[in-house]
């Protein structure tokens, strides 16, 4: 079962970065057949948290870590996509299973590094530049973004500052200093993996915060995200490459949310 499970994680790595190479790396590699019968959701040995038993047989990361999670509903989404599979293992229809192995041996070792990298994001946020032209561009950025900057001023107490075009301004290291202590509460490192991937997906970390504190669903953040690119479709047509890689994104972005929201059940 460990080869199995290895090859799943070494297939999926990097695909939120690169979705579209990835896809074209699995067509030209073998996938792992299925080699379990049933995949159900159980207590570790020890009862500290629920595990993934593939025929009785507890899932490991490929760091042969018990791949344990403190709720039963986060443990039911990593079975439900093992029992999904039908013939193979496809780790680009896996996204949950890969970001907790992730959580699991990289996140849990690194959760500081993890939470600096996020306050990094907050200092050059996509949603802290605003386009000076066309004004339909500039009123859909400004309904998309800005209730997200006033919820982090009015209830977290940080206040961002933003600008026109794209030339890096600093942002007030009190804003900074307090969206590094909110990000301090995120202490498990699923919840911290998830937000982390849902901020490289987006570009933003504010609307990953957003969508951790039940302000945007995953679907409206995803949405805000995209508001220069939905301007250009609008404008000039879609392009099939770039839309095939954005539904592969919205893949792991929808994955990251039902993750982050399962801890709390």
């Amino acid at each position: 079962m460990r080869d199995q499970l290895e090859s799943i994680e070494k297939g999926g790595q990097d695909t939120a970065s690169d979705p579209t190479q990835k896809a074209r790396e699995q067509m030209r590699r073998p996938l792992p057949k299925r080699f379990y019968k049933n995949a159900d959701v159980g207590e570790t040995d020890d009862s500290s948290g629920y595990a993934v038993l593939l025929d009785g047989r507890v899932v490991k990361t490929p760091g042969q870590k018990v791949l344990a999670f403190p709720t039963r509903d986060m443990a039911a989404l990593v079975a439900n996509e093992f029992a999904d599979q039908v013939d193979v293992l496809d780790p680009l229809k896996m996204p949950v299973f890969r970001l907790a192995n992730s959580a699991a041996e990289g996140v849990a070792e690194n959760m500081m590094a993890v939470a600096d990298d996020l306050v990094r994001f907050a200092g050059s946020d996509l949603l802290c530049y605003r386009a000076e032209a066309p004004e339909g561009l500039v009123e859909n950025q400004r309904r998309a973004w800005d209730p997200v900057l006033v919820w982090l001023c009015d209830d977290i107490g940080a206040d961002f500052k933003t600008t026109g075009g794209i030339v890096f301004t600093e942002q007030p290291a009190d804003a900074l200093e307090t969206i590094s202590r909110h990000i301090s509460t995120y202490d498990n490192p699923f919840q911290l993996a998830a937000i982390h991937s849902m901020t490289t997906l987006t570009g933003s970390v504010m609307l990953a915060l957003a969508v951790a504190a039940e302000k945007f669903d995953a679907e409206t953040a995803w949405s805000a995200a995209h508001v220069d690119e939905d301007w250009n479709i609008a404008l000039w047509g879609e392009d099939y490459e770039a839309r095939k890689r954005r539904e592969t994104r919205w893949i792991e972005m929808k994955a990251a949310a039902d993750l982050f929201h399962a801890a709390r059940r």
